[in-house]
């Protein structure tokens, strides 16, 4: 069996998708989302995301209603690729009527009624992205208007209107009143929060790493003032997207390994399997993970969410297996709601590492027909916990 180690800008290789459907040039639509682009940075495209009709489709932005109604990727991507991208090219800093819409929509209680005409109609032929929620067709506005009065939760207006208060905090606040992630990632994209003179557009895809990022470095520190836990296993997820979580008793440390495991995910199955990984110890990491890329953050924090709930600290070695069932990329929100799916599950304890290792080679050998000691064998977590400081020597030093 062969295996491979690659990088995920490697792997982010997806075919281009054409659905024979018309749209309009000048429509009336209820936006759900707004999405700012990256691609020349500073200067970027933003616009407002909306299908050609109006109604309530907050439900066309919402991973965590995705989630809890087991909807199907099908089902997902028909609601996405009903969306407009109707949007204008502008600096990061800069203002304008435009902008003010999207930031309106960007902090809405509900999906926003607005009426839009563009240049030219627009037409679908999507690249797909795997970090970013999937879209329909994009073309340039010509003009734009909200016809009826945007809802804000006092919540959001209250950190929005709070031009001292910092980006991190603002996200940090929301977070810990039951905001979903998606909601604050929006807040951040279009310049809604942190110091005033430092509100910025941020590009969609860098803003939902962001919050995942900010969230897991809090979590982080609470999770590190916990005792350690025992040896467990949970396993579970959705979409084509299985994640094995094995926690050792152990301080906080973490490590992802993302394996491909058939066609169409993986174009070189031919070649054998492909994986990325990434690894952060109780210290911390000072770099991105640029090998599992958005997916590391989002899949940690769930694991920091299970610990702080358990309130036990531990060291988690992460296993994430695509299949060939996830044939539509359809964001970084997966790994979030898969890892969130596994962690559900009825947990299996275990007396030694050696039996909790024993149980996951043959579970997943059985399950996917793949030998789990390839990855194994590559695990920084597992060379560094031989070495690993125990508890006592972080919390306790002597005077």
């Amino acid at each position: 069996m062969n295996i491979r180690k690659v990088k995920y800008k490697d792997i982010e290789r997806v075919p281009k998708l054409k659905i024979n459907k018309s749209f309009k040039q000048h429509f009336s639509g209820s936006s759900p989302a707004p999405f700012i682009g990256r691609i020349g940075y500073p200067y970027i495209n933003v616009g407002v995301l909306s299908p050609q009709f109006s109604g309530d489709t907050t439900h066309y932005d919402s991973p965590k209603q995705w989630s809890q109604q087991n909807s199907q990727i099908g089902e997902i991507a028909s609601l996405r690729y009903d969306l407009v991208n109707s949007r204008m090219k502008m600096q990061v800093k800069s203002t304008s009527k435009f902008k003010e819409i999207t930031q309106e929509v960007g902090m809405a209680r509900k999906a926003v009624e607005m009426e839009v005409k563009l240049t030219k109609p627009p037409s679908l032929n999507i690249q797909n992205d795997s970090l970013i929620k999937p879209f329909g067709p994009s073309s340039t506005i010509q003009t734009a208007r909200v016809t009826e009065n945007v809802k804000v939760d006092t919540r959001v207006e209250r950190v929005v209107t709070d031009t001292d208060l910092k980006a991190n905090k603002a996200v940090l606040s929301l977070y810990k009143k039951g905001f979903e992630e998606s909601s604050l990632n929006k807040l951040m994209s279009v310049g809604n929060i942190g110091i005033g003179k430092d509100r910025k557009l941020v590009p969609t895809r860098w803003s939902i790493t962001a919050v995942d990022d900010t969230v897991g470095k809090n979590l982080i520190n609470e999770v590190k003032q916990l005792p350690v836990g025992d040896f467990y296993i949970h396993f579970g997820g959705g979409w084509g997207n299985y994640y094995l979580l094995l926690y050792f008793p152990e301080v906080w440390s973490y490590e992802l390994f993302e394996t491909y495991l058939t066609s169409p995910v993986n174009p070189w199955s031919k070649q054998g399997y492909m994986y990325s990984t990434d690894y952060e110890s109780y210290k911390g990491r000072k770099t991105y993970a640029d090998e599992t890329a958005g997916g590391y953050y989002a899949c940690r924090l769930p694991v920091l969410e299970k610990m702080k709930q358990n309130k036990r600290q531990g060291s988690c070695l992460a296993l994430r297996f695509i299949t060939s069932e996830y044939n539509v990329p359809l964001g970084v929100w997966v790994c979030r709601e898969a890892t969130r799916k596994s962690i559900e599950t009825v947990p299996i304890t275990f007396q030694s590492q050696e039996e909790m290792i024993s149980y996951a080679t043959e579970f997943i050998q059985q399950k996917f027909d793949f030998n789990l000691n390839l990855l194994l064998k590559e695990s920084k977590l597992l060379q560094e916990k031989k070495h690993q400081k125990r508890l006592s020597e972080y919390l306790y030093k002597p005077s």
